[in-house]
């Protein structure tokens, strides 16, 4: 099966096959068609199987009318609202239909002038709320999409949700996407949605298990220093560093090549021949590191890449799996790594929930350890090194001259190790001890934070069984 069989319009057809996309995922074959014939549907589904795409492509399809807003799509956080505009503005780019990403600590004046000119909405809960109770918005949307359902419940957004679909009509399709079905998802989805389709992708681990996972962490200043260390202790014969924007690609291509790294960068701003002759030096062997954006390695197809570097946390699982899915081919070994901040403890839990598989905890090698296995590898390789004539005559000529045996072999291996030199400071990032200490301070954190929020919606709005009136709204909350 591909995209076609969907009878997608040609615009959409041609932005779907410009994203790399071949076939369509399970979740893609089983929601599709049901959203595209009208009906209500509640998929449980993870992130990394490929959703957006799932609800966003029937949705271009069904959009009739621009500059009016015909969608909207209910996010838990601000950057996968980013993430989800993103992926529908790519899809909808030949026909014209503009996205308007709505979320909390950016200037609503500016969120406005942007939704005059969508069809589509991605909002986080409470400044789409925020607009919706302030009157700032009167919309009737026919599309309404709650992604991450239940992760949406963990952060206390319930409340939130029931009274947003107050003020939305209820001629209109619902979809509901969530990777579990906790009691309250499925009292939710009663409420909201009508007559819905029940659509279960099952999924047990979506990453190869001949990918060893790791993550480090370090403070913000930290990253450059972390990611030039792991990779002189990994030593990685041909890696990818995965980047979140161009410019950061550029930095960092310029900074590895600065210490010494046959390296270069790849992204969308370059130019075809540009890309093509990068893409084939690293395919050769003439490169050993590859600094990328996500969009620019879609459908990059190498086999002997064995180490992939988040050089930050990607936003979802789905960019977690396509990043690390770059390494681990064809049946060999290999390594992802990913270098996190506490900020982002957040992220890495959502993709361990997400991905189920365990990301292992790891401590950044001090000078010393480097240093040791370097020594160690240096061993192995003279070990294992054949001896040539021009080295015969090398020594005979030294002892010749006075120079004792030992003496010599002492300064060959100076020489060679003087050329491994180790950069920056000797502790980089955070211990086994700090890394624990971090994380239950995050989970206590997340605890008092989700009882404090539903206190507080409980104390301001006194509960949410009003009747709003007003044209198409709903009555039962």
């Amino acid at each position: 099966m591909n995209f076609k069989d969907f009878n997608f319009k040609p615009q959409l057809l041609k932005a779907i096959e410009e994203a790399g996309f071949k076939e369509p995922s399970p979740v893609q074959k089983e929601a599709i068609p049901v959203i595209l014939e009208g009906y209500d549907i509640v998929a449980q589904a993870h992130t990394g199987t490929g959703k957006t795409a799932a609800f966003a492509l029937p949705i271009l399809q069904m959009i009739e009318t621009k500059n009016k807003i015909e969608a909207v799509v209910i996010v838990p956080t601000r950057e996968l609202a980013m993430q989800v505009s993103d992926e529908i503005y790519k899809f909808g780019k030949y026909l014209g239909i503009n996205t308007a990403t709505v979320y909390g600590g950016s200037s609503y004046s500016r969120q406005l002038k942007h939704i005059k000119n969508a069809s589509v909405i991605v909002a986080t809960p409470g400044r789409f709320l925020d607009l919706l109770s302030s009157q700032k918005i009167d919309i009737a949307p026919s599309f309404v999409v709650l992604d991450e359902a239940d992760e949406m419940l963990d952060m206390g957004f319930l409340d939130d949700i029931k009274e947003i679909f107050s003020y939305l009509p209820t001629n209109r399709q619902t979809m509901m996407f969530s990777a579990t079905m906790p009691k309250e998802i499925k009292d939710l989805a009663l409420n909201i949605l009508h007559e819905p389709k029940f659509i279960s992708i099952t999924k047990n681990r979506v990453t190869n298990e001949n990918i060893k996972q790791n993550y480090y962490v370090v403070e913000e200043h930290e990253r450059d220093d972390a990611l030039i260390r792991l990779l002189d202790y990994k030593d990685p014969a041909k890696s990818i560093v995965f980047c979140r924007t161009k410019k950061e690609v550029d930095r960092l291509s310029t900074l590895l090549i600065s210490q010494g790294y046959m390296a270069k960068g790849l992204h969308g701003d370059m130019e075809q021949r540009q890309r093509e002759e990068v893409i084939k030096s690293f395919k050769k062997g003439d490169l050993e590191i590859l600094i990328a954006t996500d969009v620019a390695a879609r459908g990059l197809d190498v086999n002997d890449v064995t180490h992939v570097f988040n050089y930050h946390i990607p936003f979802d699982s789905e960019s977690y799996v396509h990043r690390i899915g770059r390494t681990g081919r064809a049946g060999k070994e290999g390594v992802a790594v990913t270098i996190l901040t506490p900020k982002e403890f957040n992220s890495l839990n959502k993709i361990q929930k997400s991905i189920g598989s365990k990301i292992e905890t790891k401590v950044i090698p001090t000078i010393k350890d480097v240093k040791s296995k370097k020594v160690n590898s240096l061993m192995d390789l003279i070990s294992s090194k054949k001896v040539d004539d021009n080295a015969k005559e090398i020594v005979n000529t030294l002892l010749e001259n006075g120079e004792d045996l030992l003496n010599i072999a002492l300064k060959l291996a100076s020489l060679l190790s003087q050329k491994e030199k180790i950069k920056g400071a000797n502790k980089i990032g955070k211990s086994k001890e700090e890394i624990n200490r971090l994380f239950d301070r995050y989970y206590e954190d997340l605890r008092r934070n989700k009882k404090s929020k539903r206190r507080g919606q409980k104390s301001q709005r006194g509960g949410y069984s009003r009747n709003r009136g007003g044209r198409g709204r709903r009555s039962r909350y």
